[in-house]
């Protein structure tokens, strides 16, 4: 019986001391989530702030390569509206008290090289064009993906004027991928689809 003692002694021990320390663990761990969450979220917005400005120089080469009145016309609109995203990208930097820095952004970096690549290698025309809106609803479906989990990132946070001021970026870039379907549908599309066919 003692021997029966002894031994049941170390092991209820054994497993409380194993249950403390999975309880310690685990609050560190959420604290751990928090604060890598909070990071995360500031590489992101860095990340964006980089493909915006990186925009602000890509759009006029597409404006210039375009010969569709529409399609010129909703390009320099954007591309004011992408100056000021730039802007409220400095905001949010300011509302969360850090320096505005840029961390180039592979993604964007590679959506632009693409959309050069597409008016380097198609003549000037309709098919020009629908590549140069191929291109940019490109780099407009990744902005509104982007956009989008920087704003539930702020509001997990607790960063909803962040948030809120993000989230303005966001409707815009639906705007912008919206306006250039139009334009493809409008005429675009079917006149390259047409173009040659008709002697």
């Amino acid at each position: 019986m003692k021997t029966s003692k002894s031994s049941a002694t170390p092991a209820k021990s054994k497993t409380g001391s194993k249950n403390k320390s999975n309880t310690k663990s685990s609050t560190q761990s959420s604290s751990d989530v928090a604060q890598g969450l909070r990071q995360l979220f500031e590489d992101e917005l860095k990340d964006i702030y980089w493909a915006e400005k990186a925009l602000t120089k890509a759009i006029p080469k597409m404006i210039k390569k375009a010969t569709s009145d529409e399609l010129v016309s909703a390009l320099e609109d954007h591309l004011e509206v992408t100056q000021g995203h730039v802007q409220r990208c400095e905001q949010a930097f300011e509302i969360l008290g850090k320096p505005a820095r840029a961390k180039k952004c592979e993604a964007m970096d590679g959506l632009t090289k693409e959309a050069e690549e597409i008016m380097s290698s198609t003549a000037e025309g309709v098919v020009r064009d629908a590549g140069i809106i191929s291109a940019a609803q490109k780099v407009e479906h990744y902005e509104i993906a982007s956009y989008g989990t920087l704003c539930a990132f702020a509001r997990t946070l607790g960063e909803n004027e962040v948030a809120d001021l993000l989230e303005q970026t966001l409707n815009e870039e639906k705007e912008a991928d919206a306006t250039l379907t139009q334009v493809a549908e409008s005429a675009i599309n079917s006149e390259a689809a047409n173009e040659g066919v008709e002697e």
